[in-house]
């Protein structure tokens, strides 16, 4: 999965709606670091790494 920096905002807004108790700090992406991303969406989500980028990819298309 390769997430622009140009997408990020939009997926980041995403997110939080989708799941609330994500904070900005778990949000902070790095180009590159999607799998630390995707580590801590798990881990506040409580949702599989499968779960969380097939969500991120139906917001890229």
């Amino acid at each position: 999965m390769n997430i622009s920096e140009g997408n990020w905002n939009q997926i980041k807004g995403k997110l939080k709606q989708e799941y609330g108790e994500l904070t900005d700090d778990d949000l902070t992406y790095m180009e590159g670091r999607e799998d630390e991303l995707i580590g801590k969406i798990q881990e506040k989500a409580g949702k599989t790494k499968e779960e969380i980028v097939a969500k991120i990819k139906s917001w890229l298309d």
